[in-house]
């Protein structure tokens, strides 16, 4: 049993209280206080919780740990941070974790962001507008004035980026880092949304939005599983870039989409996230795929010209010769602000690509299309 220590009460701005959660994958036994809104979690692997009299322990990888609490003055273990839940204020860095708050109808908390590159939200666009949402600079040059105006409870981090957070953790705010983007499973990305639920205190809502993304996918995702080998397309991604290729690897988020939504990936038996190839190394894997996905921010209208134009090595692809390029701009479309979110609506994007006759009929694709 873990060591407690008492910590007195101190105001509500720098309270801070964790909450851990216990991942109950293969555990179906959930234990719940009274004071908080039972939380399962099925599929994310960088958080647990669990609760315990009034207590909500979350543990966030291996080395962050927080005490969510209602009030301060619960005793709780000494290496949790306290934080009083549920915050008021907070400041989102990437847009992943806007994206929690948006499906939550909770963007009155968010008091801050990195930016508002590549936001369509119009609710957001407004609030920065109008100075409820304030932009607090990019990872590494952060402006700490701007930190402060937003008055935030905790910030959510992304530890992956350039940080430069020395000087956000001189203000005394909690930073609470925010995993989702390392998720391998698309489910698992998408249950983030609890975690953020914990936070400001929409559990219940959180476990009513990821159950219907749950619900959805998996239905989607047992119609193909029937399909044998013969029956799967090959599917290959990416683009070169100043000399390379960034392919994903067999265990990356993108890489499970394919294979539930009923293809192979190329490099299906790399046990990798992704890797940087060579032109000639990406053709001897992909030269006959018969789908090649590509998610850029192209200027204007993207086409297999101008995918011939950035390299014209591209046409010899088999997927290139028969126009079969799944394509999404994100100048064009919400990806990453909404997509974390809709792991659903992804894989009913590529399912009517490669099993049409598995979608209705007048199915209207979100982000991704053949292009024309």
């Amino acid at each position: 049993m873990k060591k407690t220590v008492f910590f007195l009460a101190i105001t509500a701005l720098f309270c801070a209280c964790t909450k851990r959660n216990a991942n109950t994958q293969g555990n179906e036994d959930v234990v719940s206080c009274d004071s908080f809104e039972a939380v399962e979690v099925k599929y994310a692997t960088g958080f647990t919780v669990r609760d315990s009299a009034n207590i909500r322990l979350v543990d966030v990888g291996e080395s962050d740990h927080f005490a969510l609490v209602h009030s301060g003055d619960e005793d709780v273990p000494s290496e949790y941070t306290k934080i009083c839940v549920p915050i008021k204020s907070t400041i989102c860095m990437t847009s992943l974790q806007l994206s929690n708050f948006t499906v939550l109808d909770a963007l009155d908390v968010v008091k801050g962001l990195t930016g508002t590159k590549n936001l369509f939200n119009k609710d957001v666009l407004q609030r920065v507008e109008d100075g409820r949402m304030v932009k607090i600079g990019m990872e590494g040059n952060f402006d700490t004035e701007m930190v402060l105006a937003a008055n935030p409870d905790v910030i959510f981090i992304s530890p992956s980026k350039r940080g430069g957070y020395d000087a956000i953790k001189e203000t005394g705010v909690t930073l609470v880092p925010h995993l989702g983007y390392q998720e391998l499973d698309p489910l698992g990305q998408a249950e983030w949304v609890k975690f953020v639920g914990m936070f400001i205190g929409k559990e219940r809502e959180a476990n009513e939005v990821f159950a219907g993304i749950e619900r959805r996918y998996n239905d989607l995702k047992d119609k193909v599983e029937h399909l044998d080998s013969e029956e799967r397309p090959l599917v290959f991604s990416g683009e070169m870039h100043y000399g390379n290729w960034h392919a994903v690897g067999g265990k990356n988020y993108l890489a499970q989409i394919f294979r539930d939504a009923g293809a192979t990936y190329v490099i299906d038996d790399d046990e990798t996230a992704g890797e940087d190839l060579e032109f000639e190394k990406m053709y001897a894997l992909a030269a006959q795929a018969d789908y090649w996905r590509i998610l850029n921010s192209y200027e204007g209208d993207f086409s297999y010209d101008a995918l011939r134009a950035s390299e014209p090595r591209n046409e010899l692809f088999k997927a290139f010769k028969e126009r079969k390029v799944i394509y999404c701009n994100m100048k064009q479309q919400p990806y990453y602000e909404i997509s974390p979110v809709e792991p659903d609506v992804l894989l009913k994007d590529f399912v009517v690509i490669f099993h049409p006759e598995l979608v209705e009929a007048d199915y209207q694709p979100k982000y991704y299309r053949l292009l024309k």
